[in-house]
C-alpha cells in the first residue's frame, strides 16, 4: 500500500507597505503575487501586514510602533517565519532580526530559495548557487553575528583575519569559482547551438506561470514538467517541432517576475542566450490575470535588457477558458467602466488592435482554443523567415492552406 504524505506547510506573516510611487491596490497585487511565491516554496501565509510611509524606514524598513505588531502577533500565534515584499538593507535585516524572534526574508531570498528548490540540472544549480552567493556576501555580519569578534586564546594572537572576513574571503572565491565554471558550461552550450544548424529558432517567453510548458507540450508533442506553481521552469527545454512538414526548433525559456532580483537576471542571462538567438519570440501573456498589463510590461523590459526586443513577436494571450471579467452594471451611474470589466471582444479594440492580426492571438492551451490559429501564424512566420534564410527551398514549404490540401 502507498503511504499517504501530508505536507506540513510553514506558517508565515507577509509585510509590505505603501508609498508615494505604490498605492494601496498596487500592494495587494504585489502581496497576492508574494502569497504565490510562499505557496510555492511551501509556507502558508496567515497574515498579512501593511503600513502607509513616505519612504521605507532605512532602520527596519517599517516604523518601530508596526515591527512590535508584528512580533506580538508571531509570539502569539507560533509564526516561524516573516517576509518582505521589498528587497532588504544588510543593515535592515539584522535590525529586524534582532527585533523579531524567528526567520526573516525578503522577496529576493524567497525567491532565490524557490529557484534552489526547482534546479534539477548541473548548470541550473550553479546558476542559482552563483545568485544565492552574491546575495549573501553583503549580509554576512547580519546572518553570522558570533563571527564578528576576532577569536582569542592560544595561537591565535597577532595581525590574523577576523572569522567574518574569513568567510567573506570564501564565499568571494566561491563566486570566481561558479562564474569560471559557468563560463565553461556556456561553452558547451554555444557548441551545442551552433551544431543544431540553420535551422529556425522559436523562443517561448513570459510572466511565470503563464501557460508556457503547457503550451509547449500542445504544439511540440513534448512531456515538459507543468505545474500551476511559480518558476516550474528554470531549464532551458529545446524541441525541433514540425508544423505540417515545416520544422523548427521551440524553446521554452524561466519565466519572469516583477521586482526581479539583480542577481538572478545577471545569473541566468546565460540561461537566456536562447531568447537572445531566437529568430522569432512568442510571448505568452495570462490573459485570465487582473494584471496582465503589468505583467507585459516587466517582460518587456527584461527583454530590453538582455538586447532582444528587436526581435518578431507574436502575442499569444492565453487561458482564454479561464477569462472573466469583471460585471458591470450599465445602468449604475455611479461606477464607471475600467479595464477589470472589458470583455475579450473590448480588449482587441484597445491598444491590441495596434499590433495587426498577425501579431496577436487568443487561444487556450490546455483546451486547444483556436488552436489551428496558432499553428498558421507560426507556421507562416516560420515559413517567412525560412525562405529568407534559405530562398531556393521556398517550393517545399507552401503556404499553410496549400500545405493543409496537400496532406
Amino acid at each position: 500500500m502507498l503511504e499517504k504524505i501530508e505536507h506540513q506547510f510553514e506558517k508565515t506573516a507577509i509585510v509590505g507597505i505603501v508609498t508615494q510611487n505604490q498605492s494601496e491596490e498596487k500592494l495587494r497585487e504585489y502581496l497576492d503575487e508574494l502569497e504565490f511565491l510562499t505557496f510555492t516554496a511551501g509556507g502558508e501565509v496567515v497574515k498579512r501586514f501593511s503600513q502607509k510611509m513616505d519612504k521605507p524606514n532605512p532602520k527596519t524598513f517599517v516604523g518601530t510602533g508596526k515591527l512590535e505588531e508584528i512580533n506580538y502577533y508571531i509570539k502569539d500565534n507560533d509564526v516561524k517565519t516573516v517576509i518582505f515584499d521589498d528587497e532588504l538593507t544588510p543593515s535592515q535585516l539584522k535590525n529586524i532580526t534582532k527585533e523579531l524572534d524567528c526567520k526573516v526574508l525578503d522577496r529576493t531570498n524567497l525567491i532565490l530559495d524557490i529557484f534552489a528548490q526547482r534546479a534539477q540540472t548541473s548548470y541550473a544549480r550553479t546558476q542559482v548557487e552563483l545568485a544565492q552567493c552574491q546575495y549573501l556576501l553583503p549580509r554576512l555580519t547580519g546572518m553570522w553575528t558570533h563571527l564578528e569578534r576576532q577569536r582569542g586564546g592560544i595561537g591565535m594572537r597577532g595581525p590574523g583575519e577576523t572569522e567574518i572576513e574569513t568567510d567573506r574571503r570564501i564565499v568571494r572565491d566561491r563566486i570566481s569559482l561558479l562564474k569560471e565554471k559557468i563560463k565553461t558550461i556556456d561553452k558547451q552550450m554555444s557548441v551545442q547551438r551552433g551544431n543544431r544548424g540553420a535551422m529556425v529558432r522559436v523562443a517561448l517567453v513570459g510572466y511565470t506561470n503563464v501557460g508556457k510548458s503547457t503550451l509547449m507540450n500542445a504544439v511540440g508533442k513534448s512531456d515538459v514538467f507543468v505545474e500551476n506553481k511559480l518558476f516550474a521552469t528554470l531549464d532551458t527545454t529545446v524541441r525541433k517541432t514540425v508544423i505540417r512538414n515545416l520544422p523548427f526548433l521551440l524553446s521554452d525559456t524561466v519565466g519572469f517576475i516583477r521586482k526581479l532580483p539583480t542577481q538572478l537576471v545577471e545569473s541566468f542571462k546565460s540561461t537566456l542566450d536562447e531568447v537572445r538567438e531566437a529568430d522569432l519570440l512568442l510571448h505568452v501573456v495570462d490573459i485570465s490575470h487582473p494584471e496582465f498589463e503589468d505583467h507585459i510590461a516587466s517582460v518587456n523590459d527584461i527583454l530590453k535588457e538582455i538586447k532582444s526586443d528587436n526581435k518578431p513577436i507574436i502575442m499569444v494571450f492565453n487561458k482564454i477558458d479561464a477569462f472573466n471579467p469583471v460585471y458591470f452594471d450599465v445602468e449604475n451611474l455611479e461606477i464607471e467602466k475600467e479595464s477589470k470589466h472589458y470583455t475579450l471582444d473590448e480588449w482587441k479594440q484597445t491598444w491590441m488592435s495596434k499590433m495587426g492580426e498577425d501579431n496577436a492571438l487568443f487561444i487556450s492551451a490546455t483546451d486547444k482554443l483556436n488552436f489551428e490559429e496558432f499553428r498558421k501564424k507560426v507556421y507562416e512566420a516560420v515559413r517567412e523567415i525560412h525562405i529568407t534564410r534559405f530562398p531556393y527551398n521556398k517550393f517545399l514549404y507552401p503556404e499553410y492552406n496549400e500545405a493543409l490540401d496537400t496532406e
